[in-house]
């Protein structure tokens, strides 16, 4: 299996530390509002990849962490008048949400960065007393350039960033004994949450956040850390300063980092409004369809997200889904039960599209090219499938596309359908509960519906509803 490395540039032979299995760890969201369709890329390509090494047989011990503390959480908090644990609560809840409702797995572990504090404080000590980091005025900041190996996963030069571009470097630079110099703990401000350390009442630094829950779960060296290619640079960058300078041996074997997603050919922001979280898309969607839209691409590719591209992306799932839905009735019509003899051909041309994919999946991960094989595959199923065909045949050929979408993380056994009358029961039923102020089984009644591909929406008329 080859792997893209971002600190070789290059595709290398994947070797775990240990045979049979995998530590990998992903950074997660920062948790101040609903995830956007950007955050969930990495989710579904990452979650992609754990589950290939999964049907390969790997045991992996996948780690993504949440981001309970940073100044966002603490701006919005402010803004609502509540607390910040109030608001990332609130927001992880979500967020586990829209991350079941596009099929993510959960992860061996979801630590919280606020649980973590103590592990934190004892990894900025060792910094410390190694000579790789210096306290002033309750800041405590690292030595950038006493790491000599710093740049080596951005591929930047120190002296470059010194000299020529200022927006790299951190705030705070008359305190520091060199600009470049990043910040490890932060005084408490007012209004802040803190918590206690031997450099006074304060928080850490987000890249520290990262090196020590990996550090915690996994051990000190990990087989693969991923994430967005915004983290290249500064975060991951300081994550490997800190880890290995900390625990004196390397911090991960390889680096993966999937490729921006662009709005209409632009970037994604609020002030060009065309920004969109997981969730309107799931008005507009099953998210299904986002989560095939999201494979459709190789995972390093910089990826276009428009409507045109999510209709092309809900025809080519449908494709699918119609395919197993006509197996399962050849199936249970079958009048044949054991494969006949020139059925058994047609068996070893079933597994040369299952040799395809695994092909382009230990291509780094390749699942544009694993998505073509599956449609080869659901081409040749309904070309050869038909009434006369063995229960075994039918049941050969279901199997295997199940088995390869599930590696896709693609549910393609069609929901079952509701009657309208039944829905509108479904919708009364919670009205009555919200009436009741029993919140609870109003969003249960809502998530139930969205699990059958029916989307409410509330307005002033009353509730409004739609088959996604």
């Amino acid at each position: 299996m080859k792997v893209y490395n971002t600190m070789s540039k290059g595709k290398e032979e994947f070797v775990p530390l240990e045979e049979g299995k995998v530590k990998m760890y992903v950074c997660g969201p920062t948790v101040y509002n609903l995830i956007h369709i950007g955050n969930a890329r990495p989710m579904i390509v990452f979650d992609t990849v754990r589950r290939y090494f999964e049907y390969k047989g790997y045991e992996v011990n996948f780690v993504s962490n949440f981001t309970d503390v940073d100044d966002k959480i603490i701006k919005k908090a402010l803004e609502e008048g509540v607390s910040s644990e109030e608001i990332s609560k609130r927001y992880i809840a979500e967020c586990k949400k829209d991350m079941e409702a596009m099929h993510i797995k959960p992860a061996t572990k979801h630590p919280l960065a606020t649980e973590e504090i103590g592990g934190m404080i004892e990894l900025i000590r060792t910094l410390i007393e190694k000579g790789y980091a210096y306290e002033k005025n309750g800041t405590v900041y690292y030595r950038t350039r006493k790491f000599q190996d710093y740049g080596k996963l951005s591929h930047k030069n120190l002296d470059d960033l010194r000299s020529g571009n200022r927006s790299l470097l951190v705030t705070g630079e008359e305190e520091k004994e060199d600009p470049l110099d990043f910040v490890l703990w932060k005084p408490k401000k007012e209004g802040e949450p803190a918590w206690a350390s031997p450099w006074g009442e304060g928080r850490p630094g987000w890249h520290i956040e990262c090196s020590e829950m990996s550090k915690k779960y996994l051990g000190e060296q990990i087989d693969i850390h991923a994430g967005g290619e915004d983290l290249i640079f500064p975060h991951h960058e300081n994550e490997i300063a800190q880890s290995e300078a900390a625990n004196g041996k390397e911090f991960a074997k390889y680096w993966l980092h999937n490729g921006f997603l662009n709005i209409d050919n632009r970037k994604m922001s609020k002030s060009l409004g065309n920004f969109f979280t997981v969730r309107e898309i799931g008005e507009k969607y099953d998210l299904q369809v986002l989560r095939f839209f999201m494979l459709s691409a190789h995972y390093r590719s910089p990826l276009n997200f428009s409507a045109d591209l999510m209709e092309a992306a809900k025809n080519g799932l449908e494709r699918i889904l119609t395919a197993v839905e006509h197996l399962k009735f050849l199936q249970e019509s079958a009048s044949i039960e054991e494969i006949q003899a020139p059925e058994n051909e047609a068996l070893e041309k079933i597994q040369s599209y299952v040799t395809d994919f695994e092909k382009a999946m230990e291509d780094d991960f390749n699942t544009a090219d694993a998505i073509a094989a599956v449609f080869e595959l659901v081409k040749y199923a309904n070309t050869t499938a038909d009434g006369t065909s063995s229960k075994a045949y039918l049941e050969a050929l279901l199997e295997k596309i199940v088995c390869l979408t599930d590696v896709l993380g693609l549910v393609v056994e069609k929901k079952e359908e509701l009657l309208d009358t039944e829905i509108e029961a479904l919708i009364q039923e919670r009205q009555r509960a919200r009436k009741e102020k029993n919140f609870a089984r109003a969003d249960e009644i809502r998530e139930e519906l969205l699990e059958l591909g029916i989307v409410l929406k509330d307005t002033r008329e009353g509730v409004q509803w739609k088959r996604a």
